[in-house]
């Protein structure tokens, strides 16, 4: 059985995180101790894992919490958490499109400074010069 604070150091998330995700509901499996203290085993580390992994993806708490209670129910809802993760692959797909544009105008700027430090065109760059 893990402390919060090894699950916190052995997932590199915060202690406060771990609270706040079992606090949440995303850890089924959390057991107490006689003081009343999150006690963490091999199951809830998966869910854990998981559940920062959505995170990551960008997965709201709410929509993470509809994916483990789809989890909970068991294999009739498959289906559904398929269509979870789709949804899910959609947004993030959306965001590195976004983030492809946000380089690829850092990188004309770029270009654009490097002529300008290269003499090729004048500094159109600083307002007091305009």
């Amino acid at each position: 059985m893990y402390t919060v604070k090894e699950v916190a150091k052995l997932l590199d998330l915060t202690e406060h995180t771990v609270r706040y995700y079992t606090d949440k509901g995303l850890v089924p499996s959390v057991q107490r101790d006689k003081n009343n203290n999150r006690l963490f085993d091999d199951e809830s580390i998966n869910w854990l894992r998981g559940i920062k992994y959505l995170k990551q993806c960008g997965m709201s708490v709410k929509d993470i919490k509809t994916y483990v209670d789809l989890c909970l129910e068991g294999d009739s809802t498959i289906h559904e958490r398929y269509e979870i993760i789709l949804k899910q692959k959609a947004v993030a797909l959306a965001q590195l499109e976004e983030a492809k544009r946000r380089v690829k105008y850092l990188e004309d700027k770029a270009n654009h400074y490097l002529d300008i430090i290269n003499h090729v065109i004048p500094d159109d760059t600083n307002p007091g010069k305009w």
